[in-house]
């Protein structure tokens, strides 16, 4: 919509101000907000909430009251995406040394490291605290455990060791045993299995990742295994390990109640059908199998997911 001086200026027969000078500052405007929206990963963290929501209806499938659902869902994303804005200002410089990164808005320098800090800062403390007011403490604390494995393990380990691949995958799985204890205030053994289900999942999915963007990464100085060992044949191997190791783990929720077998049925399709992609890849080694891979996995987790939590309340 035009601005009402655009309008009436050329009525009264002033100067009608050039199109730039009133449409600029909305614009940056947007694109400020837009770069704020940007730095919590909003696509990365709404696995995080499908999962956190997981959680929630595996380890309650009669329901969860509205207010601990919504509170749980809005603290969880509030600190997810705090992680996210405090990973990107831990990372600014070598996220500006790839191509994959470096129109992120801390390495462009379309906001500064002081912007990215506080903001991540806040997210994170007003999720932590609704978690803990409006849900409970020990939801509070694993997502704390979430924030703090993420941003200052993880994120300084990246640039040090290739194993930091595994530790990102604590916080990274963290998220349905966030939303178990928030749904019954404890950590049982499902909660455990649903942990470990997601941490072997992101072994494959980022290895893919990694395999892809090594040169990315070996430019940032980033030693990832892929880096370390170019012709990425443990790369392979571990992808194909981590899938392999990850069926019989996926069948493991009927064998802790909150599974059946039409659930088991579906987490053996799609597990083989991970374990296929991922030898694949193990054998070939090019960008084309590990984006299959890659996409593949995208798929896996709701996927399974989404079978679990119907069969848990359906069956």
């Amino acid at each position: 919509m035009k601005s009402t001086a655009a309008v009436v200026s050329p009525v009264v027969g002033g100067a009608s101000p050039a199109r730039g000078d009133i449409d600029l500052p909305r614009t940056r405007q947007h694109t400020r907000s837009a770069d704020f929206v940007t730095l919590t990963k909003p696509r990365l963290n709404f696995l995080v909430l499908i999962t956190t929501l997981g959680g929630m209806y595996l380890a309650a499938p009669d329901g969860v009251a509205l207010p601990i659902l919504l509170h749980a869902l809005v603290g969880t994303a509030l600190v997810a995406g705090g992680a996210a804005a405090l990973n990107q200002v831990w990372e600014r410089e070598t996220d500006g040394l790839m191509r994959r990164t470096r129109q992120r808005p801390i390495p462009a320098h379309r906001l500064g490291t002081a912007e990215g800090t506080w903001f991540g800062s806040l997210l994170s403390a007003a999720g932590l605290i609704e978690l803990t007011w409006k849900v409970n403490p020990l939801a509070a604390g694993v997502a704390a455990a979430t924030l703090v494995s993420y941003v200052f393990v993880y994120t300084p380990l990246k640039r040090r060791t290739s194993l930091a691949t595994l530790v990102g995958a604590v916080p990274g799985a963290l998220p349905p045993v966030i939303g178990w204890a928030a749904a019954t205030g404890t950590i049982s053994v499902p909660a455990i299995v649903l942990f470990g289900i997601v941490f072997l999942w992101q072994m494959p999915h980022f290895l893919a990742i990694a395999w892809m963007y090594r040169e990315d990464y070996e430019h940032a100085g980033i030693p990832l295994l892929p880096v370390l060992e170019p012709d990425g044949r443990r790369t392979g191997q571990q992808a194909l390990l981590y899938a392999a190791v990850l069926w019989p783990v996926s069948l493991l929720p009927a064998a802790v109640g909150i599974g059946d077998m039409p659930y088991s049925i579906v987490a053996t399709i799609l597990g083989f059908g991970l374990i296929a992609l991922a030898a694949l890849f193990a054998r070939e080694r090019t960008k084309h199998t590990a984006r299959n891979l890659f996409l593949y996995s995208i798929l896996y987790l709701p996927l399974l997911w989404s079978a679990l939590v119907i069969d848990r309340l359906w069956f």
